[in-house]
């Protein structure tokens, strides 16, 4: 029965939106260029995303819960037509994601050709968003809130967690194809290996520190492996003999 309300209220949004459609399309163009240009399709507006993004964030940070945020609150604060945002994301759970993805640090630009200093990037990226979770009240509420709706923690899982893990064991492949890592260990138990030190700072120890030069510690310390170093004992003098 959902469904089908949902699927009711977009096409009644759709069918009583045209007229903020063509302004939205058609904002800041030149009307003979529109005319003489053939069209491709619905251009997205930049400015109408941003609203619905800041909307959202509004409406958290006054203390609405996630549960409780409809799209047709979030496009009236926008000021937009619910089927504004339709277009652009298919639930509530996309946009969500969308907005968490806006108010994190972003992810870095890795080369995708080198290895360790790639998977270095990757490490000191969780360690900022660690900081940045820590320190903003809205990032931390909002991940304590996303846990309690499973479509939603398995969207962002699915859309955002997902895609660094593959970046991070696509670094540590690259480190072992240029002799940085050895070559006759799992790969997969590499990089958790090195992810796991970093995981368990930002997200199971909360009190943890996150020094500047974390990342570069748990490299450095797993090349050099956790073996006590070697004694070296003194040589006994021999007597030559008599």
């Amino acid at each position: 029965m959902q469904a089908q309300d949902h699927a009711q209220d977009q096409a009644r949004d759709r069918a009583g939106d045209h007229a903020q459609d063509r302004a939205e399309d058609h904002h800041g163009q030149d009307p003979q260029a529109q005319d003489s240009e053939p069209r491709r399709g619905r251009p997205r507006s930049a400015a109408a995303e941003r609203a619905i993004l800041d909307a959202v964030v509004e409406l958290l940070e006054a203390g609405e819960p996630l549960a409780g945020l409809s799209i047709e609150r979030i496009a009236r604060t926008a000021g937009v037509g619910k089927a504004t945002i339709y277009r652009r994301w298919s639930g509530k759970e996309e946009l969500f994601v969308d907005v968490l993805r806006d108010i994190e640090p972003a992810d870095p630009t890795v080369s995708g050709t080198a290895g360790l200093a790639d998977l270095r990037l990757l490490l000191e990226s969780m360690r900022t968003r660690g900081l940045a979770q820590r320190s903003s009240v809205l990032l931390h509420n909002v991940f304590a809130q996303m846990k309690s709706h499973p479509k939603l923690w398995t969207e962002y899982q699915c859309t955002v967690i997902a895609p660094r893990r593959v970046a991070m064991l696509a670094a540590v492949q690259r480190a072992v194809d240029a002799g940085e890592l050895r070559d006759d260990l799992d790969a997969e138990l590499m990089d958790d290996l090195f992810l796991g030190p970093m995981l368990v700072r930002t997200v199971h120890r909360p009190d943890a520190p996150l020094p500047e030069d974390l990342a570069d510690r748990i490299i450095r310390i797993l090349l050099q492996g956790l073996a006590p170093k070697p004694q070296v004992t003194a040589e006994k003098p021999t007597t030559a003999p008599m």
